[in-house]
């Protein structure tokens, strides 16, 4: 077993960042209001926060992930540790700003690079390295390759995005989940309501943009899905 799988003893709680599927009147706030989402997470006691803007520069993906780092380091009573900044694909960014991890399409730098550069930054202790899988197949290659974790999904899509539906998602992905030792983080239309069935399958948590981006009361939210359903 991994040590990460190991030491997570509640579901994990990953918000993926969006900010075009923010609802605001002005876009140049767009910025300011991704970073106060990520403050509110940090304060809900959401565990990770995935900082995915693909189309951002370089620097301009730094200085995001700077102040999410920042903002999501302020204590919080719903929590016992700072909350865990991974940075999506860019791993140049990660390493400079000392984020918590980055996180790897499969089309992006292979995991055994990856970790050979955490390694050379001497930032391997507790930087996690993890890799988005579509099969069973790509599952066990970025096991094998040294990831730390995987995000599985789509697990469920609307009807003009599907390539399968709940019931086989839900099968893939509990498949995923026996055949690895690393912690599967379901993706792909989480919603409050079928996150139960994602971790009955066998996750290790859940990963999501909408469910951690636009409720009202993000901290009832987090603390319902952590009650055990009796």
């Amino acid at each position: 077993m991994s040590r990460l799988r190991e030491a997570i003893v509640e579901p994990v709680l990953c918000y993926v960042t969006d900010r075009h599927a923010l609802s605001l009147e002005h876009p140049a706030d767009a910025r300011e209001v991704l970073v106060r989402k990520v403050e509110a997470a940090a304060a809900a006691g959401v565990d990770w926060v995935q900082i995915r803007e693909k189309d951002l520069s370089g620097k301009e993906c730094a200085s995001l992930s700077r102040e999410g780092l920042r903002r999501a380091a302020k204590p919080s009573t719903n929590r016992a540790s700072p909350m865990r900044i991974i940075v999506n694909d860019r791993i140049d960014v990660a390493l400079s700003e000392r984020a918590g991890g980055v996180h790897l399409g499969e089309s992006s730098l292979p995991v055994a690079e990856a970790r050979r550069l955490v390694n050379l930054r001497g930032q391997g202790v507790d930087f996690l390295v993890g890799v988005s899988c579509h099969s069973l197949e790509a599952a066990k290659s970025a096991e094998d390759g040294g990831a730390d974790y995987i995000f599985f999904g789509p697990v469920f899509t609307t009807p003009s995005k599907a390539a399968y539906g709940a019931p086989q998602g839900l099968a893939r992905l509990a498949e995923v989940c026996r055949s690895v030792s690393l912690p599967v983080l379901a993706i792909g239309g989480i919603t409050f309501e079928n996150a139960t069935s994602c971790l009955a399958a066998g996750a290790a948590g859940i990963a999501a943009i909408r469910l951690f981006q636009d409720p009202y009361d993000l901290a009832s939210l987090v603390k319902t899905l952590r009650t055990p359903k009796i």
